[in-house]
């Protein structure tokens, strides 16, 4: 892991990371998932700045396989970087504000080996239906005085995977949570909430056919109220955002659709289309 090194959001935009990520007032929100092993750094940030000029919320960094501390850490800085140039400019020219850019830029971990100082905030979880005390505690313990010296503020986070479940759900093995399971999704938000974390997400896996099913969106929301509710893996336009977010979810996750485009343009005009419809 890299030595501890801050780059993280101005304190004048965001003090309360969690506060930020609670703000409802603009609707559903958009986050853009970058792999590090899937682009070089560069890359991550012409994607990064151009979903933030889309409308994401949020830049979640991280994968399952093939990351590790100097490609998370290179990737989270050269975003970061990219934002802060764009901050600048926004001062010195209409159009965006600069409030616009300062868009937080989170680590979605794959383990205590794939961190950065350099981050704003981690999604600190518990992947709820493992079998593996590895990612259910293991992980964390590993990882936790690292980012408390980083000084990375921690977002609590049940996170659970449902069918097909992906590389994620091999490689946490996981019990995947099955279509008729709206019970057993209740369960985990109610036990995620009882465990005080601030998150929950819901995954179907990198590379989806399909989304995480609405019925079990609807029965995490209608369990508990007070999680944030995210849900990524199979969502690939408009209209599958939006049928997630009347389910309940107040953040929707991109990742592979993000790797189609090679032109950071066409990138933006696809995730600015995604996230009108998903706001309905």
């Amino acid at each position: 892991m890299p030595a501890p090194l801050r780059v993280g959001m101005r304190p004048s935009s965001h003090p309360d990371l969690l506060s930020y990520v609670r703000d409802g007032s603009r609707g559903a929100g958009h986050v853009i998932l970058i792999d590090p092993n899937l682009q070089s750094q560069e890359e991550a940030a012409k994607r990064a700045v151009a979903a933030v000029s889309a409308g994401s919320r949020m830049v979640f960094v991280g994968g399952s396989t093939g990351t590790d501390g100097d490609n998370v850490h290179a990737t989270v800085v050269s975003i970061q970087e990219a934002l802060e140039l764009c901050s600048w400019n926004a001062s010195q020219d209409a159009g965006m504000s600069e409030d616009d850019w300062k868009v937080p830029v989170v680590l979605f971990p794959a383990g205590a080996h794939a961190l950065s100082s350099a981050a704003d905030g981690i999604t600190f979880m518990m992947l709820m239906n493992s079998r593996e005390r590895q990612f259910l505690v293991g992980e964390q313990v590993m990882g936790a005085p690292y980012i408390k010296e980083a000084g990375v503020t921690p977002l609590s986070m049940g996170y659970v995977i449902c069918a097909p479940g992906g590389k994620v759900g091999e490689v946490g093995r996981a019990d995947l949570l099955q279509v008729d399971d709206e019970e057993l999704a209740a369960a985990y938000a109610v036990c995620a909430e009882a465990y005080g974390f601030s998150l929950l997400y819901l995954e179907a896996g990198s590379g989806a056919e399909t989304p995480v099913p609405t019925s079990l969106i609807r029965a995490a929301r209608n369990a508990s109220e007070k999680l944030i509710l995210i849900v990524g893996g199979g969502i690939r336009d408009g209209q599958s955002a939006r049928a997630v977010v009347e389910a309940g979810a107040d953040y929707v996750v991109t990742g592979n659709l993000t790797e189609q485009f090679d032109d950071t343009e066409s990138l933006r005009k696809a995730l600015s289309t995604l996230i009108s419809e998903m706001r309905g």
